[in-house]
């Protein structure tokens, strides 16, 4: 154990030991609990932020905990790639936190909400700095089970249906998970992820169960990913409070697929490796191309707006999951920078959902005619998002399609740079109508003194919409330089 770098524990545990303390104060300790819950996330980024130039300097962060038998354990190791998931999600789990305050202030039982709120941090930071597929799966299911009561929070009969089918498909993708951990270490006898993947030596007469494993853990983490068909518990968790889908969607849950795809693809398989399964990968792209299509047809049909944003995940998160299974660096730069745009333009987009639906009480499209008088900022924020994630320039998300785009035509496959711009175009059919109406056409909205809305839900909205036009504007020395160094480890 190395424990010149204490940070992998301090991530993981701090949240348990606040979410016990936020557990034992009385529920009318509203300051106290407030003060705890922003502590111990503000904490986890600390801890993250401060490995940032020992993974750029290639160092080797890496603590074993627990071995229980061999090449079965618990084993933490720090790479560019994990920092990636790390980083993004705590520093947006800060921000989700300080608007949770505002949002949550008026909603019942909001001790268990943090107590689990905060544990879910502790299980994402555990997926981000696992260092082999047994501690993946060991956190990816221990999110699952923490961010199930999030989504029930509302104790309803629909609430509970929901979280049924969400826990469900949780559940049911890591089972595929757990099926391929013993098959992988039947074959090759460890399970530590490492440059160039753990069957990358695999010989030629093992191909059948390398195919086998590879559909297992593509249909697990795929669940969480919400590729179709395994994407509908995805819309229905939206039940949640809005904070919640938040992170469900830009962060938590369906960044945990997506990251676990990327482990697949570098980390197990390799690249040579995959190069060699050219047939199920396209059979994989079709599945992908398909999901991002119909997820932006489907969100066009839909009238609520947090539904239409949830519709609008499931096609985004394709295009990570493309420009991850090009095999190009200029798609897989594309489609791991898109992690992180997608994760600030979309919980910016939900933020601003949850504050119309707090101020106003609409939550169907039809009902926001003008809505933009009455809450200009938080509109202004909520085109930012929009139109970053339809790619105009020069907010962030214009650069991850840009690399997805020049990765497609590098490996030969202009098809999938023609699903990237006709994706794009029905990604501005169902958000341009929304800003339109906000601000052009007439409603029942005025403009109010004071604030629009709680500061706490405000600011951390702004401060998101600013950072998605600076991550634009800068891309060449915030995002691209970060991702950069993941392509080292796999090119």
């Amino acid at each position: 154990m190395n424990l010149a770098y204490p940070q992998p524990i301090i991530a993981v545990l701090v949240p348990v030991i606040g979410a016990i303390i936020i557990r034992f104060l009385d529920e009318d300790q509203v300051r106290e609990r407030h003060m705890v819950a922003l502590f111990s996330i503000g904490i986890v980024f600390l801890a993250v932020a401060s490995m940032l130039p020992a993974v750029l300097a290639e160092r080797v962060i890496e603590l074993r905990m627990i071995e229980f038998f061999e090449g079965l354990g618990i084993y933490f190791k720090i790479d560019p790639l994990g920092l990636v998931f790390g980083l993004v999600s705590s520093t947006l789990w800060v921000f989700a936190t300080v608007y949770s305050i505002g949002y949550m202030a008026h909603e019942h039982d909001q001790r268990n909400y943090f107590v689990f709120f905060v544990l879910s941090c502790s299980a994402a930071m555990g997926v981000a700095f696992a260092g082999n597929l047994f501690t993946l799966y060991i956190f990816y299911e221990y999110l699952a089970i923490c961010t199930y009561p999030l989504v029930v929070h509302a104790g309803t009969a629909e609430s509970v249906k929901a979280g049924i089918k969400y826990i469900s498909y949780s559940l049911g993708g890591g089972a595929l998970v757990f099926i391929s951990i013993f098959m992988i270490h039947d074959l090759v006898g460890t399970l530590d992820f490492m440059p160039g993947g753990i069957l990358g030596g695999v010989a030629g007469d093992s191909r059948t169960l390398v195919m086998i494993i590879f559909i297992l853990l593509i249909a697990g983490f795929g669940t969480k990913a919400a590729i179709m068909p395994l994407h509908s518990w995805l819309p229905g968790a939206m039940v949640a409070p809005t904070p919640v889908s938040a992170l469900l969607h830009a962060v938590a849950i369906v960044k945990a697929g997506v990251f676990g795809i990327a482990r697949v693809f570098f980390s197990i398989f390799g690249r040579e490796l995959l190069v060699d399964m050219n047939m199920i990968i396209n059979i994989l792209a079709v599945f992908v191309c398909f999901t991002i299509i119909v997820g932006s047809f489907m969100a066009i049909k839909q009238t609520v707006l947090k539904l239409r944003l949830a519709y609008s995940t499931i096609g985004q998160l394709g295009y990570i999951t493309l420009g991850v299974l090009l095999l190009t660096p200029a798609g897989v730069l594309g489609g791991l920078v898109h992690i992180i745009n997608h994760a600030v333009l979309k919980i910016t987009l939900f933020f601003c959902a949850g504050m119309i639906i707090t101020v106003t009480g609409k939550k169907n499209l039809d009902q926001l005619h003008g809505v933009g008088r009455q809450l200009p900022l938080t509109m202004l924020a909520f085109s930012i998002g929009a139109l970053g994630l339809m790619g105009v320039m020069p907010i962030a998300g214009y650069i991850s399609k840009y690399y997805i785009l020049t990765g497609s035509l590098d490996a030969g496959l202009p098809i999938f740079a023609y699903v990237i711009l006709g994706s794009t175009l029905l990604n501005a059919i169902y958000y341009l109508p929304i800003i339109v109406s906000a601000f052009f056409k007439e409603g029942e909205f005025e403009k109010q003194p004071g604030y629009e809305a709680p500061l706490t839900m405000l600011v951390p909205t702004i401060a998101l919409a600013v950072a998605g036009i600076l991550f634009g504007l800068f891309a060449n020395y915030t995002t691209i330089p970060f991702i950069e160094a993941v392509l080292k480890t796999i090119f």
